[in-house]
């Protein structure tokens, strides 16, 4: 975070959408509501991640499950700097034209904290990277081979982006064999264009569907947002076409609107239907799904890890 950045304004505001939520008259609701956490181990992480010079999508993302997270040594690393080449719709990750290359130490850095951490499992994500030939590929192999050289022990899932459908560097992180590959999907294909922008819905089934290709036995894993204004059928038909891929595990979480810039909050999804979309999901065949409103793709991954090879 110390590096000097250059950063598209996102101060346009976001459209508002038919049937968005207003949270003036619709305040959000109890389930979404979390205790906020600030014990030592909080501060501690805190410490450690500035002493280090690292970034967590807990905080460039503003996830809600931070301080719980935190407060029990839990975080996920978020590599390739803290600027974003794209600027989707629903992402509170500053985007713009990163100011140089991938930092070369920052997958020692990442281990280091792992081990001063004595994490088991580690989570490591990313920024897209569109600006480098391999969209970072090699960084995420180096930071696996780290963590691995530093707690042979800890289990590394990785959440990496879809590099632009260049497949070799797909192979690249597989190589480096991470014990989760994970890639989110993030809506509906009728929402695409709104919210990830850059991205293809068909390229990201395709790197899932690769993955397990290559890698048989490696659980792969991805996540959907909801509350964006998708329909039953749209979410229903978005999961076929997971389980079809061959994903083993599945997240389903609410969005969240970070700030006023980013796309409204069509509505709150009652937790009764995460539930359904559980059962339905299970029914599917994914080996684990992991369903409710505070559900992020990196909540509880540890127990979503063991759930898959039960």
């Amino acid at each position: 975070m110390s590096s000097p950045f250059h950063i598209i304004s996102n101060s346009v505001p976001a459209p508002v959408l038919a049937g968005s939520v207003d949270p003036a008259a619709h305040p959000r609701p109890e389930w979404l509501r979390v205790k906020f956490f600030n014990g030592p181990n909080y501060q501690d992480l805190k410490r450690l991640m500035r002493t280090l010079e690292l970034n967590t999508v807990c905080e460039s993302a503003r996830c809600p499950n931070m301080g719980e997270c935190w407060e029990h040594g839990t975080a996920t690393f978020m590599i390739l700097g803290n600027i974003c080449t794209r600027a989707c719709g629903f992402c509170a990750v500053p985007s713009g034209k990163p100011a140089g290359p991938p930092d070369e130490q920052e997958p020692e850095r990442v281990a280091e904290a792992a081990a001063r951490m004595g994490l088991r499992y580690a989570v490591v994500t990313s920024v897209n990277r569109d600006d480098q030939p391999d969209g970072g590929a090699a960084i995420f192999a180096r930071t696996i081979a780290e963590i691995r050289r530093r707690l042979p022990a800890c289990k590394v899932e990785v959440l990496i982006p879809d590099f632009r459908g260049d497949w070799n560097a797909l192979e690249t992180v597989m190589a480096a064999r991470p014990d989760v590959l994970n890639h989110n999907t993030e809506t509906v294909p009728r929402l695409y264009h709104e919210v990830r922008k850059g991205a293809i819905y068909g390229r990201s089934l395709e790197l899932l569907r690769r993955a397990k290709s290559i890698v048989p036995t490696m659980p792969t894993k991805t996540g959907l947002m909801l509350g964006l204004g998708e329909e039953r059928e749209e979410v229903l038909a978005a999961m076929q076409d997971l389980a079809a891929c061959g994903t083993n595990i599945l997240t389903l979480g609410q969005y969240m609107q970070p700030t006023r810039e980013h796309l409204p909050i069509v509505r709150y999804v009652h937790p009764d239907e995460f539930a359904e979309y559980k059962r339905l999901g299970e029914q599917m065949g994914f080996s684990h799904v992991e369903s409710g409103p505070l559900v992020r793709s990196s909540y509880h991954a540890f127990e979503q890890e063991a759930a898959a090879h039960d």
